[in-house]
């Protein structure tokens, strides 16, 4: 349940409220998108109508490697938070709004630079420098190394606390740090509210 100093961004509500909700998404994932479409226009309105004091959120960055350009698309959103935290949802919404352009189809015949030239549009669509964004994801040139780029250590604790809690595929949902495998991309807004309200 804690949240690296670096992952502010990726908070909704206050460190101070009893209750966490950590939710495991990749932005390639139609199921992920449905979630956190959900959470964004409902769920997170009505806890902070109803119980902000009670409720915090961390959205879990979950790389599915099976989907070619999942690293890629978690990678400029670290680097956007990087630049500036405030903006990391406002880049998540964008992004999971088009992730079909960063479907396995969608990036078939597109290279590496190609697809982090896109995320950097993108982000600038939502006032962060996409020149900065390209600065934070490119590989650089010269003898190959394989050394990652500047979001690389942070990509690598995300994945690391999914491995280590256990997770598999997006969504997955923990609440106050125990997975609640019953929590799915389908429900509504009333069962939300009932879970939530069980629990206070």
């Amino acid at each position: 349940m804690a949240l690296a100093p670096q992952f502010i961004g990726h908070r909704m509500g206050s460190a101070l409220a009893p209750h966490t909700i950590e939710v495991y998404l990749d932005y390639v994932c139609p199921f992920s998108a449905k979630m956190y479409k959900k959470i964004r226009e409902d769920v997170w309105p009505y806890i902070e109508q109803n119980h902000s004091d009670k409720f915090q959120l961390i959205f879990r960055q979950q790389v599915q490697p099976w989907h070619a350009s999942s690293t890629t698309v978690h990678e400029a959103a670290l680097a956007v938070e990087k630049i500036d935290s405030r903006k990391f949802f406002d880049f998540s919404d964008a992004l999971f709004a088009v992730q079909k352009d960063y479907f396995d189809e969608a990036v078939e015949s597109k290279t590496r630079r190609q697809v982090i030239q896109s995320l950097a549009n993108l982000a600038e669509k939502v006032g962060v420098s996409g020149e900065k964004v390209l600065e934070y994801l490119s590989n650089g040139t010269g003898e190959p190394k394989n050394s990652g780029n500047k979001v690389t250590a942070d990509l690598k604790l995300c994945v690391r606390i999914g491995r280590q809690n256990g997770v598999h595929a997006s969504p997955t949902v923990l609440y106050n740090g125990i997975r609640d495998d019953s929590i799915s991309s389908g429900w509504e807004l009333n069962q939300w509210q009932e879970f939530l309200n069980s629990k206070l």
